[in-house]
């Protein structure tokens, strides 16, 4: 299945080292699309940044560090510091997407707030290398994380497909995540689309949550077409009356209250039933 977008105005079209990019003005405001697909627009991203980073931010027991892997935009350092994070390493592969992202983008970093990020002044750290071997580093030298949290393009589902980003879906990686975590602290990734006809990744990812973490916390966005899962190591007896309970970490939220927590913690019938 594929979407086609009607593009009004190309601001940027290009190659980096990792992925094709385009940044275009869309009916939707100014949009990103990466390898011809939708990953953020003006007007609909903050819905999908807020239902991937809140519920991480509020299950766990700390917010003093957090990693952030993927995510170009910015979007999910900015609310883990609003929250209350002192320090937010952010590690990306793709330097040109994200610098592009903050010169052109309407949201998340800009173009100052990353140099800033880039030259650690600030709570920000912005970190140009591979997800994967940034956190073997991390864990060799001891690097404790309240908050892990993975953004990432879709899955690939092609058996051949040579995206170097699909390493990071996989068990092995939800576990070098899990090595980093300071006591009571959480890992969430993007996991997928909730919908029958588009499901697989989500019931791979439930399982691979499932056989990492003792607790999981699941959540639907019911306005947008992702599905994001949060794992503790240890026990929670009520993750999600936890994360309700903690609702005033954020000053302010646009898209997700205690009732949406509720309600897109339980993950789709067709899900769950596999």
């Amino acid at each position: 299945m594929r979407r086609r977008w009607r593009i009004d105005e190309v601001l940027f079209r290009g190659r980096t080292p990792w992925q094709d990019m385009i940044v275009a003005r869309t009916a939707q405001g100014v949009s990103l699309f990466c390898d011809g697909e939708r990953q953020s627009t003006e007007q609909t991203q903050l819905v999908y940044h807020e239902a991937l980073a809140v519920p991480p931010l509020l299950l766990a027991d700390r917010l003093d560090r957090v990693l952030v892997v993927g995510s170009s935009e910015g979007v999910v350092s900015q609310l883990a510091v609003a929250a209350g994070a002192s320090v937010v390493d952010h590690v990306d592969i793709d330097s040109e997407c994200v610098r592009q992202c903050a010169s052109l983008l309407p949201y998340g970093y800009s173009a100052a707030e990353l140099a800033a990020a880039e030259s650690g002044d600030g709570p920000v750290r912005v970190h140009y290398e591979d997800g994967w071997e940034f956190l073997a580093a991390a864990a060799a030298r001891g690097d404790r994380y309240d908050v892990v949290i993975v953004d990432l393009p879709d899955e690939p589902v092609e058996v051949d497909d040579p995206a170097q980003h699909a390493r990071l879906y996989g068990t092995p990686f939800l576990e070098r995540c899990s090595s980093v975590l300071a006591p009571g602290g959480v890992v969430c990734s993007q996991a997928g689309c909730p919908t029958v006809w588009r499901n697989d990744t989500l019931k791979r990812m439930s399982a691979r949550f499932s056989s990492v973490f003792s607790t999981v916390l699941p959540y639907c966005s019911d306005e947008h077409e992702w599905a994001y899962l949060t794992g503790r190591v240890d026990a929670v007896d009520d993750p999600v009356g936890l994360a309700v309970s903690r609702l005033d970490r954020f000053p302010s939220l646009s898209s997700v209250d205690a009732e949406a927590l509720v309600r897109g913690s339980i993950l789709p019938f067709d899900v769950r039933r596999g």
